[in-house]
């Protein structure tokens, strides 16, 4: 299968970032599948997380919905603020398959608090509600799962995706400056061997004018640890090509 990552910048225009992806989109052309980044549609600060939620077939939805139909792919639409019906705000991936239906939705379980001495401070938990579910889904090709940046330093969620069958790991993702440098391909190599699967990552473009600094480099390594694709700090789309016969290959050579 072919995979598309995009990856963008993002602005405090929604309407904007939505066209933006659309035309990053259209270089992707011979895509099953395609990845946007985090919060490709709301700058990644607190402040704005409030101010650009949407419920579950809202119009940020169903333009990915119908992203997803016109060009007939899967379409992982990164991740963006999701409100529930009590007030309760979190980060969601929505997963459409190539018809525009819905087919998995993951709302990151860790939030991204931190405190780098030196470093990065965020708090997520400010305005965002932790969601509790692992998300596994169903196409054609096989399985693949779904979770969001911070999730993906947990190594024991990794684990239960491909206890229910995972055979890819995406993962909309938004390291800064101080994680992102020493812990992206590490982590998305590690992710790999430890569970014997293809890892991606989807990363928003660095815009040094924002308030949050993405590090960019969205990447894609196969079920060895070999980074097939990895971009560099500008918008740009890829495409990588994953063969899941590889991970049963990977599986029967090193029985892990």
């Amino acid at each position: 299968m072919k995979l598309a990552q995009i990856q963008m910048r993002v602005g405090p225009d929604k309407a904007a970032n939505l066209r933006h992806a659309e035309a990053l989109l259209s270089r992707a052309a011979d895509a099953d599948m395609a990845v946007l980044p985090e919060m490709f549609c709301c700058p990644y600060e607190n402040k704005y997380f409030p101010e650009y939620a949407e419920s579950e077939g809202g119009d940020t939805w169903e333009k990915c919905s119908r992203l997803a139909a016109e060009r007939g792919i899967y379409l992982i639409a990164g991740s963006m603020p999701e409100r529930d019906a009590t007030g309760r705000i979190y980060n969601t991936s929505y997963v459409f398959d190539r018809n525009g239906h819905q087919i998995g939705k993951h709302r990151k379980m860790h939030l991204f608090d931190i405190d780098v001495k030196g470093g990065q401070y965020f708090k997520e938990s400010d305005t965002l509600t932790p969601g509790d579910q692992v998300t596994v889904f169903d196409t054609e090709f096989g399985k693949m799962g779904v979770c969001i940046c911070y999730d993906f330093r947990f190594p024991e969620l990794a684990r239960l995706m491909v206890d229910q069958g995972a055979e890819v790991i995406i993962v909309p993702a938004a390291f800064n400056m101080t994680t992102g440098p020493l812990h992206w391909e590490l982590m998305f190599r590690q992710r790999a061997v430890d569970n014997q699967v293809y890892t991606l990552g989807a990363a928003p473009a660095r815009d040094l004018n924002a308030g949050y600094h993405s590090w960019g480099h969205s990447i894609a390594v196969d079920p060895w640890g070999k980074v097939l694709m990895e971009m560099e700090e500008k918008p740009d789309v890829k495409v990588a090509e994953l063969d899941l016969e590889e991970v049963k290959k990977v599986r029967e050579q090193l029985p892990l």
